[in-house]
């Protein structure tokens, strides 16, 4: 079934057809609009001039050249003078005479919006009807009468041609600027090509959607206003398209980095394809959230395992963390002060890991938060260096990103450590370097790349290398490290590449999506519920060298008693206190009085306590950093 706006464009088009007299439309940058078919042949026009898209000044040039407007000693000025004076247009009528002995009248008049109509009358009977009459007026009394009837019915006939042609030109002008501004306002890019693969018509969104490419493409090639590359992606589809298929696709814009998602429509006159509507979107961040979702619902359960050790153990580290930050707050060597960093890392990646094993009953979640790619970098070579020999130095490079990212830190920082194992190993007892890179790509994406200096992937490597299980390392190997790497970037909406380095040694490239975080916590006052006094005390001076206001409770009754403090901004308790209410009691008091609650625990994901506070509340697993705090609220 043709598509309404098509039936109306061939309808209108059809209509001015008919009026026997020539008509032209230019928008407000001298391009022609439409035109009718009296147009061409009053001028003897070739038809690359009477597309819509067309110059006004190629025009004017093809009927200089011609010779239309008479001798020209210079075409060139003569060109620029017509040009000129259609940018400054007035409403004018004017009779002149062709070189081929056509009298013509021309009558033009602007455009609210812009742009201008003008309408061609050719006179040429009338003129030599009024030279004959002054010539022979003695002798043509009754001839006179008679010519004078046929040329009252004539204008008769011209006036009623001039209305309906003016109520035509209205309405044709208010139909294409109600399309016009429609067609822009979308987020989207909306155009027509014909047999000859060239925009007839653009809603100018182009480069919204493919960066780099012209936004002004009426008179273009797709191969033109797209590139070569991008087109030959596309091409097959169009090719299909004027065949009289619709295809909808989804490619990957190679120089940005963007997904698009295109669709073509063929358009069918007298059962043959005369052109294809088509329609562009960027669904990157669709394709993002669609990947993410994908891979966190293909992750299944591979174990369940008790959480008393994991909670104890959790405890512990967030002891040695408090203490690490005491020790960071002393005059230490410097060689101490790198120890204390180092075990400060380590608890913190013990955090990660006691997460993963709580989290075996479920599927993994991500914790984006800000992140200082210079500083995670460094941090993570440091955390790296401890594992490789001597001979083999590891490098970091950001390139840009001065401003923090937000991605998972611990479930990156793994997936890089397990990147730099496996390169460790790959370089062998030789001399080596492994270089770590981060850089922005297109502001889309963030891409990091760990490339080493060993032999490179072998074919079966770069086939294969995301299968679990799959390893080139015998008994040695598990076979886990790559596809790990996987399932971190798939679930953050990234992808994974595998490559061999230019100059030799192996490649791998992953892209994550690149997104500013959002505001962090503000200083505030803090309500701080915890029953072990030593867990209390680290979290506590985590919280003031962050700048916060500290309150501490050890139960559910003394923290009651607290939340109706002027000033309270937050209240952050632990789930399972050793009274009879737990932090879950003590969230819903706070609730009720408006109050921002957070919850800390170190409960497995499948136990009944955790589900009902992960249903209503942000939650912090022990472990955890102001940062992570920061990133859970916001």
């Amino acid at each position: 079934m043709p598509h309404p706006a098509s039936t109306t464009a061939r309808m209108t088009q059809a209509g001015l057809n008919l009026i026997g007299q020539a008509l032209s439309i230019y928008d407000r940058d001298l391009r022609l609009a439409v035109c009718n078919r009296m147009y061409a042949q009053m001028f003897d026009l070739p038809a690359p001039l009477t597309r819509p898209g067309v110059s006004f000044e190629e025009t004017i040039r093809f009927l200089v050249d011609r010779g239309e407007y008479g001798p020209a000693a210079d075409p060139d000025a003569m060109v620029a003078q017509r040009v000129a004076q259609a940018r400054a247009f007035e409403p004018h009528y004017l009779e002149r005479r062709r070189p081929n002995g056509m009298v013509i009248s021309v009558e033009g008049s602007p455009l609210p919006e812009g742009g201008w109509v003008t309408v061609y009358t050719d006179i040429t009977a009338i003129k030599t009807q009024e030279r004959l009459l002054r010539a022979r007026s003695e002798v043509l009394s009754d001839q006179l009468l008679a010519r004078a009837e046929e040329l009252s019915q004539a204008n008769r006939q011209l006036a009623a041609a001039n209305a309906a042609l003016e109520e035509a030109r209205v309405e044709a002008t208010e139909m294409a600027e109600r399309i016009r501004l429609t067609t822009e306002m979308l987020p989207a890019h909306i155009a027509r090509l014909d047999r000859d693969r060239r925009y007839t018509f653009s809603n100018r969104r182009l480069a919204a959607v493919f960066p780099g490419a012209h936004a002004e493409i009426v008179g273009l090639t797709m191969e033109d206003a797209l590139g070569s590359g991008p087109y030959a992606t596309v091409a097959p589809h169009l090719d299909a398209a004027f065949a009289g298929e619709a295809p909808v696709f989804e490619m990957t814009h190679e120089p940005s980095g963007r997904r698009i998602r295109v669709s073509f429509t063929p358009e069918t006159t007298g059962g043959e394809v005369t052109g294809v509507f088509a329609l562009s979107m960027d669904v990157t961040e669709e394709a993002q959230a669609r990947a993410a979702l994908s891979q966190a619902a293909g992750r299944q359960v591979a174990a369940q395992l008790t959480s008393g050790m994991a909670h104890d153990f959790a405890n512990l580290l967030t002891v040695i963390l408090g203490m690490g930050d005491r020790l960071r707050g002393m005059d230490l060597p410097p060689r101490a002060r790198e120890a204390v960093d180092a075990i400060a890392l380590a608890a913190t990646r013990g955090g990660t890991l006691i997460d993963q094993i709580s989290g075996l009953s479920g599927p993994r979640d991500l914790v984006p938060r800000a992140v200082d790619l210079r500083a995670f970098l460094a941090q993570t070579a440091t955390l790296a260096g401890a594992s490789l020999p001597a001979e083999i130095a590891i490098r970091t490079r950001v390139h840009g990103l001065e401003e923090p990212v937000l991605l998972d830190p611990d479930a990156l920082r793994d997936a890089i450590l397990n990147l730099v194992l496996n390169a460790r190993d790959a370089i062998g007892d030789g001399p080596g370097a492994i270089t770590l890179t981060a850089r922005p790509h297109r502001g889309t994406w963030l891409e990091i790349e760990v490339r080493d200096t060993g032999p490179g992937f072998s074919e079966a490597a770069l086939t294969r290398g995301a299968e679990p299980f799959f390893t080139e390392k015998g008994e040695d190997g598990t076979g886990l490290g790559l596809s790990m790497v996987y399932d971190v970037v798939k679930l953050a909406g990234g992808r994974t590449r595998l490559a061999n380095a230019k100059g030799g040694g192996a490649l791998v490239s992953l892209r994550l999506p690149l997104r500013a975080p959002p505001p962090g916590l503000p200083p505030t006052m803090v309500l701080l519920v915890e029953d072990a006094i030593h867990i209390r005390e680290a979290v506590r001076d985590r919280l003031v060298a962050a700048g916060h206001t500290v309150l501490e409770a050890g139960g559910v009754a003394e923290a009651e008693s607290l939340l109706d403090l002027d000033g309270l901004g937050l209240v952050l308790t632990d789930i399972m206190l050793r009274t009879e209410r737990t932090g879950l009691d003590l969230a819903r008091a706070a609730a009720a009085r408006n109050l921002p609650v957070a919850l800390m625990t170190s409960l497995p994901s499948d136990a009944p306590l955790y589900r009902e506070a992960a249903a209503g509340w942000p939650l912090l697993r022990k472990p955890f950093s102001v940062e992570k705090l920061s990133a859970v609220l916001a």
